[in-house]
């Protein structure tokens, strides 16, 4: 009996740690015409490798095994598919790509009896579906013949020509059972999720672009959640009502992605969370322009920049302006609960994908999951092209993990110079923006050309067009490693002590005697020592003679 064991550890306490976060655009909406994607992957003490999921051919009889992604902890087996197909990250060969978020909902509804976990369906699902809708087709029958066992899920299920968003909850313990709706989205908007469910009353008359459960309305009907008509019936409000967090912690995220295309001042008082009654966001909006790759990876850096959410107007900042807070979101002073502001970037991320699939191309060509191992804002995506066979080294390092550095490995490599970074934020990113931006600057400067030199490899043989993307996809990742040790060493030389070494074209100065040139002191920002001042008054106020 052959077994297959999904064990990767992927978003573990998400409802505490409010992680993860899906941009979607439509074909229309995008600059090239492509369908996108992105998903932040956040958890604190989370590390995860750059999966593989080779095709193959099952006998009838085999049976996968199925454990765990939150815990690890075995859950059963099912049959396995006859044929499965090539995953590469959350990416298959057809340029299905799937990711998630994680909104909670009512806890009564959870199945623990339930075989299959929100992260197992992800993966089961791009080895066996050629389409999204076929995805939606494969998820939603394996939970209702052997159950599902997390929580209430969003995902993002997209390919070449479609984009949807589907949201799942069980039926309560022992039912093996689920309530879902299906939404296509589309073509010429953009759409978010972001720990929080987004489907409110939807179309249930539109056949072809609505899929929902036949007792999703029935099911709320007799646990007594639900009592209007049927074309009233809203998911999210009768299964995952938003609260305060749930508005602004989770969709203040959705707002922000939103307000970089449209003015979306009007949606303020409801994604601040403290206005009972304010009116939600729609589930869409058409963009002011046509929406790029770069674009979304942007989008996927932010931390809430121009906007009443910004981080940058308090002494959480620090002294060097850092956008980044510590967890837990909320603490309490004098019992008084108080609450730091979640953007989508955050120190958490373990891994980061912007998914661009393109149906003119040939399918291993068309799919590209530009991919990066630590939080967007601090990595360089490298493409990973959706037909790669072998993943590159510093995405699936032998003996690095959780607990173990390992100076081949992204994860850590990238989490090393992040970490630098954060406390003195405002001096040292831009030195990491720049060599971020030229990397990935130089990746679409080639990308033309690769796919053209792949297209005429895949005319006289596919599998050449496929070793081809591999290579070049495994070598611009292992680059990417080189450069951000050069980074890293850069860094604490040109920075220690809270000092700076001038430099000239990238080289460090020297004295005329050889030894190292004098440093600069920047001392305390202006902004930071004023209010320092305004805070301890004539305390550290210089006597005068």
């Amino acid at each position: 009996m052959k077994k297959i064991i999904l064990s990767l550890i992927l978003c573990a306490g998400v409802l505490q740690a409010f992680a993860c976060t899906n941009f979607i655009v439509g074909k229309k909406a995008s600059a090239d015409g492509s369908v996108i994607c992105s998903y932040n992957a956040d958890d604190y003490g989370m590390f995860i490798n750059l999966c593989h999921f080779p095709a193959g051919k099952h006998a009838k009889g085999e049976m996968r095994q199925i454990y765990d992604w939150d815990t690890n902890e075995y859950h059963g087996e099912i049959p396995e598919a006859a044929e499965t197909y090539n995953v590469i990250g959350n990416i298959n060969e057809y340029q299905v790509t799937i990711g998630e978020t994680t909104f909670g909902g009512r806890e009564e509804m959870v199945d623990p009896s339930g075989i299959l976990d929100y992260g197992s369906l992800i993966y089961i699902a791009l080895q066996r579906s050629k389409t999204a809708r076929e995805a939606i087709s494969v998820m939603t029958n394996l939970v209702e013949t052997y159950g599902y066992c997390s929580e209430g899920e969003t995902f993002t299920i997209c390919d070449p020509n479609e984009a949807w968003i589907m949201e799942m909850m069980g039926k309560g313990p022992g039912s093996k059972g689920v309530v879902w709706v299906a939404v296509r989205i589309p073509d010429d908007v953009i759409c978010a999720h972001a720990n929080q469910s987004r489907i409110r009353t939807f179309d249930q008359k539109d056949k072809k672009n609505v899929m929902f459960s036949k007792d999703c309305i029935k099911y709320a009907r007799r646990m007594g959640w639900f009592s209007g008509k049927d074309q009233d019936f809203s998911f999210c409000d009768t299964y995952a009502k938003p609260d305060f967090g749930g508005r602004r912690f989770c969709d203040a995220r959705v707002w922000s992605f939103f307000n970089h295309f449209a003015d979306m001042s009007p949606y303020i008082p409801y994604a601040e969370g403290k206005v009972k009654d304010a009116e939600p966001m729609p589930l869409w909006i058409k963009p002011n322009r046509k929406v790029s790759v770069q674009d979304i990876e942007m989008c996927m850096r932010d931390h809430y920049e121009g906007t009443p959410f910004a981080l940058d107007k308090d002494m959480g900042q620090g002294v060097w302006e850092m956008p980044y807070r510590p967890t837990p979101l909320q603490y309490t002073v004098d019992g008084k609960k108080y609450f730091n502001e979640r953007p989508t970037s955050t120190q958490q991320s373990a891994f980061s994908y912007v998914s661009q699939m393109r149906s003119w191309l040939p399918r291993q060509i068309g799919g590209v999951l530009w991919f990066g191992n630590d939080d967007g804002n601090m990595i360089a995506y490298t493409p990973v092209y959706c037909g790669n066979t072998v993943q590159p080294e510093c995405y699936n390092t032998p003996g690095a993990d959780a607990v173990t550095f390992s100076d081949k490995n992204a994860f850590w490599v990238c989490n090393w110079v992040s970490n630098m970074v954060y406390p003195r934020y405002s001096q040292m990113f831009p030195t990491l923006k720049e060599v971020r931006d030229s990397l990935e600057t130089s990746y679409f400067a080639r990308q033309a050309s690769v796919e053209q030199q792949a297209q005429k490899l895949y005319e006289q043989n596919p599998d050449e067009a496929v070793k081809y993307l591999t290579q070049y996809s495994n070598t611009t990742a292992q680059q990417m490693l080189a450069r951000w040790k050069e980074l890293a060493t850069y860094l604490i030389v040109k920075f220690n002590d809270m000092a700076v070494k001038p430099t000239k074209d990238g080289k460090f100065l020297r004295s005329k005697t050889g030894l190292g040139a004098t440093v600069v002191r920047p001392g305390i920002p202006e902004k930071v020592a004023r209010e320092l001042v305004k805070q301890t008054g004539d305390k550290y106020a210089v006597p005068t003679e």
